[in-house]
């Protein structure tokens, strides 16, 4: 593919995200210095990590709560993300009904739709102000294939309870008019958000509760009862694991979750006449069927913020920390935006960034306390985690308080999958996974069905 991507000249690839250069990178907080003792020492300061101290502390204010980052708060997914406010469920419904049941299945469903607004409430309760617009989602099919997909994906939706009100067919061009686009559904549950913007703000707030969070500060190693750093050892009641796709760098934990790379790029501030030319007028948030696929927002400064799958996967779990995005993804995300929106064509790329989600062997998000030995963690979003990460804080609160209730009923919690397989394996499921992807997008464009390619991507890597 050579496209020529129209680039800013203050152009930026990778450092951190685009949020953080819009946001402002904040400065480095204190660093542990020497051993200490905590009630709960939580590994991780993004979304999960943070969600967990706040509710604790909320619920306990009595709680000595520690965080322990590698590099500053929401450094990882949480500050790289697309900025969708979801309540998808992360992994399929069936799955988690085959251990828990249909009923359980749909509880979880529901608690994700009501998770949504409670990040909303809490921010503005809090006062965070992370752009936050709860516009909903629209999701578009582009071919034949896709809107057969698309319908069949709304009648499996319906038997776990999701209704006209939570999804429905749209003809798209009522909210966006996308090039090519067929048919789509359309959802109220989800909010555009700036998502460093909600990181900052929440460990500002946390930090206000008593919350000790400790950055650059590299947890090498979590045993029970212990983080041990470089620069100290943390020992506690619990010890809550909130790493997400950097869950691969901990000792003995390199095939737990993979570490799935994911790209965006960011135009420079659009024109009223754009988005008048393409109908996108409010915040709603915009996706599509490809196998391949796509996500984007109308960011709070008039930008297109466009997103998809790069390069998806390092060799040996290995993660890029610092977000830069090779050349062929940023010209294929180019020319994907501009066949979505061809009057965005005169614009230009001010910023590409790439970060990592944590995928588990089955797909499905997971939370989980031990304890006996105090060890927790919440995480394997596969691209959900906005959202998903406060449902994770909640019910990380509820077991590390030896609570029982509805939210430590759902059939996520202690749900154990195995390790994904040892390299070369691993490294040649993927890439093949997503080579048959991009195959079958393509051969999709003339068929009227799913390619049995995009199939047998699934049945390979279980997706």
């Amino acid at each position: 593919m050579n496209v020529r991507v129209p680039l800013s000249a203050d152009f930026v690839n990778g450092d951190v995200s685009f949020w953080y250069r819009s946001a402002g990178v904040p400065a480095p907080g204190p660093r542990l210095d020497g051993d200490l003792r905590a009630d709960v020492a939580i590994v991780g300061g993004g979304y999960t990590g943070l969600w967990t101290a706040y509710y604790l502390k909320k619920a306990r204010p009595s709680l000595d709560v520690v965080v322990l980052e590698k590099e500053f708060t929401g450094f990882g997914a949480s500050g790289r993300n697309g900025g969708w406010l979801t309540g998808d469920l992360a992994g399929s419904h069936e799955r988690y009904a085959k251990t828990h049941g249909v009923a359980a299945a749909k509880r979880l469903q529901r608690e994700m739709y009501a998770s949504v607004d409670e990040v909303i409430a809490v921010c503005a309760e809090e006062g965070i102000d992370a752009d936050i617009v709860k516009g909903g989602v629209l999701n578009v099919a582009r071919s034949t294939s896709q809107a057969a997909r698309l319908r069949e994906s709304v009648g499996a939706a319906r038997a776990w309870g999701i209704e006209e009100d939570d999804l429905r067919l749209v003809d798209p061009s009522g909210h966006l008019r996308v090039a090519g686009a067929v048919t789509g559904t359309w959802s109220p549950h989800c909010a555009r958000i700036q998502p460093a913007k909600l990181a900052q703000g929440l460990a500002e707030v946390v930090r206000g509760l008593g919350v000790r969070i400790f950055e650059r500060t590299e947890v090498t190693e979590i045993l029970p009862h212990r983080a041990v750093t470089a620069h100290g050892t943390v020992e506690a009641g619990h010890v809550i694991r909130a790493t997400e796709g950097f869950t691969s760098q901990l000792k003995g934990l390199r095939r737990q979750w993979l570490p799935m790379n994911s790209s965006m790029i960011v135009t420079a501030p659009l024109p009223a006449s754009f988005w008048d030319e393409v109908g996108w007028q409010g915040a709603e948030l915009l996706g599509d069927l490809a196998h391949y696929y796509m996500y984007a927002q109308r960011t709070a400064d008039d930008r297109i913020a466009f997103g998809g799958r790069g390069r998806p996967y390092l060799y040996g779990s290995r993660v890029d920390a610092r977000g830069h995005t090779h050349e062929w993804t940023v010209e294929a995300l180019w020319q994907l935006l501009v066949d979505f929106f061809p009057a965005a064509a005169s614009s230009r790329v001010d910023h590409a960034w790439s970060g990592v989600l944590g995928v588990p062997r089955d797909w499905c998000a997971t939370v989980h306390v031990d304890q006996d030995t105090g060890l927790g963690w919440a995480g394997g979003y596969t691209g959900h985690g906005v959202t998903t990460t406060n449902l994770a804080g909640r019910t990380l609160r509820d077991l590390v308080l030896g609570e029982t209730t509805e939210l430590t009923e759902l059939p996520w919690v202690g749900r154990k999958v195995r390790a994904w397989e040892p390299e070369p394996l691993r490294w040649l499921g993927v890439h093949s996974m997503y080579r048959l992807y991009r195959v079958a997008d393509h051969r999709e464009r003339s068929m009227t069905r799913t390619s049995a390619l995009a199939r047998l991507a699934d049945l390979i890597t279980g997706h």
